[in-house]
């Protein structure tokens, strides 16, 4: 006679479907149809997924970085995801730095993981710090950087008054190249805003 328990224990040991995959991360994970086919591919693909969502909430930037950086990275080096250095653990630790505003996602994603890919026994932090990416947020730091480029721009700050609006970006790209990229770019753009209307 067959238990149901013993049933159960067959249907759990038996990998799940791309499909049921599919429905898992869109309900589960929220993630739209798109992201979820995609990660959905390949059982591999979908399980490094699962294991980033093990260590982070936030689940669409987890897909972000797989179909991105990671996708981009294992096609480029011809790199099955099975032999990937970066652990989902510390993909998930990137994750928290740019949530926790210390990174930007296009240094993170430029520089950092770049890095991690070549390096052994760091941390994204440690790696981070000891290449100086981690992200300016000191106000008075970046409202002195602010304050100094609406100072050598007068005629730009009476275009901006006049409603080119647009001019914003010109003095965000002023404020990251004085401060070598670092700013934080939402604290930078709430400073040059306050500083233009006034």
């Amino acid at each position: 006679e067959i238990s149901d328990k013993w049933l159960q224990e067959i249907y759990d040991s038996i990998p799940q479907l791309p499909r049921e995959l599919h429905k898992k991360f869109m309900t589960e994970y929220h993630l739209p149809t798109y992201d979820a086919h995609i990660l959905t591919e390949s059982k591999e693909i979908a399980s490094y997924y699962e294991e980033i969502c093990l260590h982070t909430v936030n689940f669409k930037s987890a897909s972000n970085w797989v179909m991105g950086p990671i996708k981009y990275y294992l096609n480029e080096s011809t790199t099955p995801i099975t032999e990937f250095r970066v652990s989902p653990n510390t993909i998930a630790d990137i994750i928290g730095l740019i949530d926790a505003g210390r990174l930007s996602f296009a240094v993170a994603s430029h520089k950092l993981f770049p890095a991690l890919t070549l390096t052994e026994g760091k941390t994204p932090i440690e790696l981070a710090e000891e290449l100086n990416l981690i992200q300016d947020s000191s106000v008075d730091h970046i409202l002195s950087i602010v304050q100094e480029v609406v100072v050598e721009f007068p005629l730009k700050v009476a275009e901006y008054k006049k409603g080119k609006t647009v001019i914003v970006t010109m003095f965000m790209g002023e404020v990251m190249k004085r401060s070598k990229g670092k700013a934080d770019p939402k604290l930078a753009t709430e400073l040059i805003l306050q500083e233009l209307n006034k």
